[in-house]
């Protein structure tokens, strides 16, 4: 009879995380499509609120900068 009761935990545990998963990932692609990362256009915008004056050179390096340290 234990051996049952520990079998139904053990298939409520792996529903659980399979039912975490899915969920979590389905959050973060929503946030990624209303948040999305930072691409060349809001870089130039940051540097010129800053006091900047981008070049296309400074632009792309900062974003090479950026997408190695992400590990992209």
């Amino acid at each position: 009879m234990t051996w049952v009761i520990i079998l139904v935990g053990v298939i409520a545990l792996l529903v659980g995380v399979a039912i975490g998963f899915f969920v979590a990932r389905k959050y973060m692609m929503t946030y990624l499509k209303k948040n999305p990362p930072i691409n060349e256009q809001m870089l130039k915008m940051m540097m010129m609120q800053m006091g900047m004056k981008p070049s296309q050179k400074k632009i792309n390096q900062m974003m090479n900068a950026m997408n190695k340290q992400t590990g992209k």
